[in-house]
Parts: C-alpha cells; sequence; structure tokens
C-alpha cells in the first residue's frame, strides 16, 4: 500500500465510478439559490406605500387649485380618495394570493397574459421613477428655499442635492431592504405627524384665529369644468399607495401584512390629505397656492412660527426622501421580476449574495433618474407619473374582473376578499376615464406622446423580447385550472 491511501476492510471491492456517473451525481445537488428575504411585516408595508404617497400632501396636489380653484381640489381629493380606495381593495384581494416581486406585473402575468403584464410592468417602472424624479427636484428646490429664508441665497446649487437624494437613496436600497424600509417608517411618521402639529397649531375650531377661510376660499372661478381638470392633480395625494404590493415576496406573512398595511395606508392619507387641503387653504390666496412649489412648508412660514416652520421644512424633506427612497424599491423590483420572466434580459434578474437585493436593477436607474431631474419641469414629471400609474389601474380594473370569474371565491384561498364586487372595478373604471379627460385638457400632447412610446414598447415585446419568454416558467402560483378551461 502506498503512503497516503486507505486500506479497505477485508473482502471489500472498491468500485469502478466513471468520470459521467460523478458529474450526475454533481449535477443532482442543486446550487444553493439567492432570493430576497421575507423579512418585512405590516408596519413596513404601510411606511412603503405611505411614503411614497405622503409627499404628495407635501407638493404637487396644489396645482389642482390652479386647474380649478380650492372648492374643485377638494372635489378632486376626494374622488381620487374612491379611486384609489377602490386600487387598494382589489389590489389587496389579489396581492394576498399572488404573494410575488412586481406586485401589479405579477397579477397580470398570471391572470391576462405576457403583453397585458408587460404593458404593466413598465407602467410601474416609469410611474415610481417619474415620481421619484419628482421628489428629487422638490428636495432641491425646498433646500434653496430655505436657505434663501436664512439670508443665504445662492450658497447652494440645487442640483447638486438632486443627484445626492438619487445616489444616496440608491446605495441605502441596495445593502438591503430592512434597513431602507425600517428608515421609511420612521421619517414617515415623523413627516405624518408634522401635518397633524401645523393643524392643530393653526387651530380650526376656532375659524378666523389662524386661518382665515372666509376671505379666502372662492367658489368655482373656472366653473364646473374646473372641478373635471382638477382631476389631473387630485391624484397625486394618494399616487403609489399600490407599491405596498411590490414587497409581497419580502414581507413574511403576505396574507395578512399587504391587505392590512395598505388599507391603513389608506386612511392615514384620505386623513392627511384633507387637513392638508383644509390649512393651505385658509392661509393662502388660491392663485398663490396653485402654483407654489413647496405648498406646506409655505403654509408653515405663513402662520409666522418659527418652530413650525422649522418642523415643516423637516416634514417636506423627511416626505420626499421617504418616498424617493420606496420609488427606488419599487421601480427595481418590477424591474428585476421582469428580468426574472426574461420580459426584460435576464441580468436584471439578479440578487445580490450578500445583501440580497435586486442590486442591478437599483444601479440601472440611477442614471436614467438623473437625467430627469436635472432636465425637466416638476409638473411633466408629475404628469408622466400620473398617466403611467392611470394605464396601470385601467388593467388593474380589468384583472380583478378575470380574477374573479377564472377563480371564484371558494376555489383559492384569499388572504382578503374585497366587498362589493363588481362596484368597486366599475368606480375605478369611471374615475379613470374623468381623469384621462382632465389630463388632456391640460396635457394633452404629452398624452399622446406617452401612449405612442407605449405602443411602439408594445410592438418591440412582441416581434422582439417575446421570443425569450418562458412561459412555463414564470406561472408560480399552484392554482387548479381557471374554471371553462
Amino acid at each position: 500500500m502506498q503512503d497516503g491511501q486507505v486500506a479497505s476492510p477485508p473482502g471489500f471491492q472498491t468500485p469502478k465510478v466513471s468520470l459521467s456517473d460523478v458529474s450526475s451525481v454533481a449535477g443532482a445537488v442543486p446550487a444553493r439559490k439567492v432570493a430576497l428575504l421575507r423579512v418585512l411585516g405590516p408596519g413596513h408595508v404601510w411606511a412603503l406605500g405611505v411614503g411614497i404617497v405622503l409627499v404628495g400632501e407635501f407638493m404637487g396636489w396644489n396645482f389642482a387649485v390652479g386647474k380649478g380653484g380650492p372648492i374643485a381640489a377638494l372635489t378632486a381629493c376626494w374622488l381620487a380618495g374612491i379611486l384609489y380606495t377602490c386600487v387598494a381593495m382589489i389590489d389587496s384581494e389579489i396581492t394576498s394570493t399572488v404573494a410575488a416581486a412586481g406586485g401589479q406585473y405579477a397579477q397580470a402575468k398570471h391572470i391576462i397574459g405576457p403583453l397585458a403584464a408587460f404593458n404593466v410592468g413598465l407602467y410601474l417602472v416609469m410611474a415610481y421613477t417619474m415620481l421619484q424624479v419628482s421628489n428629487a427636484i422638490v428636495t432641491g428646490d425646498l433646500l434653496e428655499a430655505f436657505m434663501a429664508n436664512l439670508g443665504v441665497a445662492g450658497t447652494i446649487d440645487k442640483r447638486a442635492f438632486m443627484v445626492l437624494t438619487i445616489v444616496a437613496l440608491a446605495f441605502l436600497n441596495y445593502r438591503g431592504v430592512l434597513a431602507s424600509l425600517t428608515m421609511n417608517l420612521l421619517i414617515t411618521a415623523a413627516a405624518f405627524l408634522a401635518i397633524v402639529v401645523l393643524f392643530v397649531a393653526t387651530q380650526p375650531w376656532a375659524p378666523g384665529a389662524v386661518l382665515q377661510h372666509d376671505a379666502l376660499l372662492v367658489g368655482l372661478p373656472y366653473g364646473n369644468l374646473g372641478i373635471l381638470a382638477a382631476m389631473h392633480f387630485g391624484l397625486w395625494f394618494y399616487l403609489g399607495i399600490e407599491g405596498t404590493t411590490q414587497a409581497a415576496e419580502e414581507v413574511r406573512s403576505p396574507a395578512r401584512a399587504l391587505p392590512l398595511g395598505t388599507m391603513t395606508g389608506m386612511m392615514t392619507l384620505l386623513i392627511a390629505a384633507t387637513a392638508t387641503w383644509y390649512v393651505c387653504s385658509g392661509l393662502m390666496p388660491w392663485e398663490y397656492l396653485g402654483q407654489a412649489v413647496t405648498p406646506l412648508y409655505d403654509a408653515g412660514r405663513l402662520t409666522g412660527s418659527r418652530w413650525l416652520e422649522v418642523s415643516l421644512f423637516f416634514g417636506t424633506l423627511f416626505a420626499t426622501v421617504a418616498s424617493a427612497n420606496g420609488c427606488i424599491n419599487d421601480a427595481s423590483r418590477a424591474w428585476f421580476a421582469m428580468g426574472r420572466d426574461r420580459y426584460m434580459p435576464a441580468w436584471f434578474g439578479a440578487v445580490h449574495p450578500a445583501y440580497h437585493t435586486p442590486y442591478r436593477s437599483i444601479v440601472f436607474f440611477v442614471p436614467v433618474a438623473i437625467m430627469f431631474a436635472v432636465s425637466t419641469p416638476l409638473d411633466q414629471t408629475i404628469t408622466f407619473s400620473i398617466l403611467s400609474g392611470l394605464l396601470g389601474y385601467t388593467l388593474m380594473a380589468l384583472s380583478i374582473v378575470l380574477f374573479r370569474r377564472k377563480w371564484p371565491l371558494g376555489t383559492i384561498q384569499r388572504g382578503y376578499v374585497h366587498p362589493l364586487h363588481p362596484l368597486p372595478c366599475l368606480l375605478l373604471l369611471l374615475l379613470c376615464s374623468v381623469t384621462y379627460v382632465a389630463v388632456f385638457l391640460g396635457y394633452g400632447t404629452q398624452l399622446v406622446a406617452m401612449m405612442t412610446f407605449y405602443i411602439i414598447a408594445s410592438a418591440w415585446f412582441v416581434l422582439h423580447r417575446y421570443k425569450y419568454v418562458r412561459r412555463g416558467d414564470q406561472f408560480t402560483m399552484h392554482w387548479p385550472k381557471p374554471r371553462g378551461y
């Protein structure tokens, strides 16, 4: 026996093993799959949804006042609230069942088909990216205005802070979802508290003491048409609450956390939106309010209280940062899911081996967001985001109808069942149609340009990308065959 060999027991014969046998055994042991981590709870879902949307109370919604006056803006606020309540209920039912990254994209993939799924994924990515860009723009404008109020105007370049906001938050998302959404939870709560503090400080129980609604509140300066026009920016009060579904694959208990986080988030936003309108319409003439970049910060300044001004400065800053952070999370999850299913190059479907984040999808959108932030006006980025969201909501109404028809109640387990079906989807379609008209009245050229872009993208998918999609691999739900199939 040579050195280094091990003696065999008596009567034992060493089996002959071929190279092909070794290869087959090695191939039978799967490599460790790197996946997203299930680490989030209902509070993180609330922070993701409200964090993305709460910035709409600090800026953007007030452009609805410019379109139709304060009463038209309030009407649009409540009509948009009905629209988004329908979105939240429909989303909660489907996503508590289709618990996968990509949210509405994953829903369309399982319920409607590939072309609809591709378009929904694209709507999501563009809506959240343009919302992120809007937040970066407002962050720069806010810091510039705050420095000017301190008497040191011209000391900062707001474009540098736009870029810094995008890069810093992308890095935070790159490092891990738990840390980024825990931060969102804290700063979103602080931003919401700033709205509550301002509301209480303006003494709404004592009309005329601080708020001057009798002097400032006007009727409908542009008539009933103003209500229709105001619907365009009325959506900004709530745009993005559907982003809670993007966390479906990283939530510990999707069937419980997603409906709870989404519906409590919607209640939070309804309260914040109404309080915001009430305070701002009682402190500013509607002509100024309709074009202000940071209306809540301006409201804090107009109270004459220095501590309220500082509170609303930080509230606005926290809201924009929380929204941009959540948008990076949601856009990257949608793009990652599309890459994983080969609707986009599979390279984007990678997960970081240490941080368990879709890091390539996160990094990819950094230069895109920076380019739009430094070159595009705020109202146009908001409009791009709103229109992309609207297109997604329209397909969402179709999704719930097909979902209930293919898999009626009782055929599959649902974490949440929305009531009064089909009334919510009918209301959703009606209000979406009204908003399309409102957008066309003010931004008809941009509406046509966006629709053209999405039609061209759809043609590219059908003619070039669809051949890479593996239909059999993309269906992850273990459901029975749909009724009628």
